[in-house]
């Protein structure tokens, strides 16, 4: 088919008809008998061109979609076939234009074609920022007969009139919930189809707090979670469940913020309140507690135990916190308050000691208590002050051997005044007896003093052979004595005295002398008692070197349920390197905060069997005999690079020789 174009002129449109580009019209054909050129006379309309129009997708559904044009309020049908373009890129809010077609009696689009983000502009919206009044708000769970899209109304003067303007969900800046009465501030829109106008930007006014009949109240983050939080209140026991969306300002919260916020209730569940319209506020704002200004002085009329530090956090939280008294007089009325171990400044306070201290009251309970106590004397009832060794260190606690080396006491090391780094066993100490629960006694106020003499000064000459029947009990916690024994043997075979020892007889701190061990010992007298004991206690032990690794070996000696003994290497006197086979003397040491046993002090006494190479098995001197490199089928090997060295030499000094196949060197 071909395609001809024909000049026409104004005079040549028949009725003065203004034409278009697309309209359908009908011609003569007219040639000019002097040049020949061909033009179109009397032309007539035939059918006008369809307007294109514009608009908003709206919705989408599976096959086909609604249109909200732009020239007249009012949506309009589409298929999707009639989209021009690809349809996996539609979506509501996309700007189109289309052709308006009359299908069945209704108004269908067609031809609908994508227009760039931004063409289509429905409202025109005041520069001005007017400032109103909410009077009605948007319900949360709407009605079945809410038809109005605009259900929320703003009252307003402008200039010299008041106004009455709709709102919508969409119109806020912010989710934040609306209350009736807000101030507010917002821009007015105007719809060009119609020139309805409406509030737009909303936003809650600052002052608006002012205005409303609102409670606030106040707390603190205490908790946040993705998109939600939970808020510790000042007035409340319950934490307050809070979304992000209810936060003024757009600001950023973090646990332990301070926050003032309205509590309502939820929607869906009338029992439950959460909070909304949250501001943030300055850091000391928020007050859980008042505190009297005046400090008071008392005496403690019921003590609370040391909190125990090697308790789990979580058990910690689950326990009730103990409760102690304290009795103290204001304008000559004799009173008690009760206090609790984290209000104390410093040591513990036992029963009849003096304190100054200051009243905290509850702001939600008016609940009273003692805080910020500080110990001004103690009762001369607890003031008597003992001597003792230390026998045991444990992770956080610790054993104290007695003056009369006979018993042990537990002690915590909260209790410890010093530098508890610098704590070794044997060192010399100061201690109080205090009885807690059950009436279990344990040390407090623990320090570290110059050292005494530990052992009786009557000490023999005669260094005594003997057999450890019974160990420490920090060797064995099973036991129930705290002293260990060492049976003696006559001449004959007949059993000799036995003498008890504690950590200061032993000659070593450290050593772990386990029963059965043979020892050699003196014997002293206690002063304070004139019981005999062992002292200066120095195990006979003798083994052989099981294995050495690397840095580390084992002995072939057995404590408690391990028959080896771990040591190190750098524990091997004069440096030497020890073999297997190797018999060797050490000292057992254990360590206390693990509760395992390791060789120390090892000295070769004397050295095993070399080792000597073995000859090669039948079996393989046979195979290298029998292996020929005449086989085609075998693996070869290629060179692809020689090695070198690190001084970029090939790495080779001596030069190999060939290798006759079947010969062994």
């Amino acid at each position: 088919m071909s395609v001809f174009y024909l000049t026409y002129t104004p005079d040549d449109v028949d009725g003065n008809t203004h034409l278009e580009t697309g309209d359908k019209v009908s011609f003569y054909v007219e040639t000019n008998k002097h040049t020949g050129a061909v033009s179109a006379r009397n032309i007539q309309l035939v059918k006008k061109k369809q307007m294109r129009c514009q608009g908003v997708v709206c919705a989408t559904k599976e096959a086909f979609g609604f249109i909200e044009r732009a020239d007249m309020v009012k949506e309009i049908f589409f298929h999707y076939s009639e989209f021009k373009g690809d349809l996996e890129a539609l979506q509501a809010g996309d700007d189109v234009e289309f052709t308006i077609k009359d299908r069945n009696g209704k108004e269908v689009a067609t031809e609908v074609k994508l227009l760039p983000q931004g063409t289509v502009i429905f409202e025109d919206i005041s520069p001005e920022l007017y400032e109103g009044t909410v009077v009605k708000i948007i319900p949360k769970v709407p009605t079945k007969n809410q038809n109005d899209p605009l259900p929320g109304r703003i009252s307003t003067r402008i200039g010299f009139s008041d106004k009455e303007l709709p709102f919508g969900e969409k119109d806020t800046k912010s989710k934040v919930t609306l209350l009736e009465g807000d101030h507010i501030q917002f821009n007015i829109s105007t719809d060009r189809r119609d020139k309805l106008e409406r509030a737009t930007n909303i936003d809650i006014h600052p002052d608006t707090f002012k205005f409303t009949k609102e409670t606030r109240e106040m707390g603190v983050i205490a908790a946040i979670r993705d998109g939600f939080g939970f808020i510790k209140c000042v007035d409340r026991d319950a934490r307050m469940f809070f979304h992000f969306s209810e936060v003024l300002e757009e600001s950023q919260l973090h646990i332990s913020d301070e926050v003032e916020f309205t509590v309502v209730p939820d929607m869906l569940s009338a029992q439950r309140n959460h909070a909304v319209r949250i501001k943030k506020l300055p850091k000391g704002t928020v007050c859980f507690n008042t505190q009297s200004e005046q400090r008071f002085v008392g005496v403690i009329e019921k003590d609370i135990e040391a909190p125990n530090k090697n308790i789990s956090p979580t058990k910690a939280k689950e326990k009730e916190p103990e409760e102690g008294v304290i009795a103290y007089e204001d304008c000559g009325v004799k009173l008690t308050v009760p206090y609790y171990a984290k209000d104390l400044d410093g040591g513990h306070p036992k029963v009849g000691d003096k304190v100054d201290f200051t009243i905290n009251e509850v702001k939600r309970t008016g609940l009273q208590s003692a805080v910020s106590i500080r110990l001004l004397n103690r009762n001369a009832s607890n003031a008597k002050r003992l001597h003792g060794f230390v026998a045991t260190l444990k992770d956080n606690f610790g054993f104290i051997e007695t003056a009369n080396h006979d018993q042990e006491i537990f002690f915590h090391y909260s209790e410890m005044c010093g530098d508890l780094d610098s704590l070794e066993l044997g060192d010399t100490v100061e201690y109080t007896l205090s009885k807690g629960k059950g009436n279990k006694v344990s040390a407090e106020k623990v320090t570290k003093v110059a050292a005494v003499n530990g052992i009786g000064e009557d000490v023999s000459t005669a260094v005594m052979t003997g057999r450890v029947t019974r160990p420490l009990r920090s060797v064995d916690p099973s036991q129930t004595e705290y002293q260990g024994l060492i049976e003696t043997s006559e001449e004959g075979g007949n059993k000799g005295p036995t003498y008890p020892f504690g950590i200061m007889g032993m000659s070593n701190k450290s050593d772990c002398l386990q029963k059965g061990e043979l020892v050699k010992f003196q014997v002293c007298t206690i002063t304070q008692t004139g019981q005999k004991m062992a002292c200066n206690v120095v195990p006979q032990r003798r083994a052989l070197v099981e294995c050495v690794k690397d840095q580390f070996g084992f002995i072939t000696y057995e404590v408690g349920e391990s028959k080896k003994l771990f040591f190190h290497v750098k524990e091997v006197q004069d440096g030497l390197e020890l073999q297997t086979g190797d018999e060797v003397e050490f000292s057992v040491v254990l360590n206390q905060r693990t509760g395992k046993c390791s060789a120390c002090n090892v000295r070769r006494v004397s050295e095993g069997p070399k080792l000597v190479a073995t000859p090669r098995p039948d079996r393989l001197v046979n195979r290298l005999k029998s292996i020929t490199l005449d086989d085609a089928s075998a693996p070869r090997l290629v060179i692809i690079r020689q090695p070198r060295g690190p001084d970029n030499s090939k790495g080779f000094n001596s030069e190999r020789k060939i290798r006759q196949p079947g010969v062994i060197d």
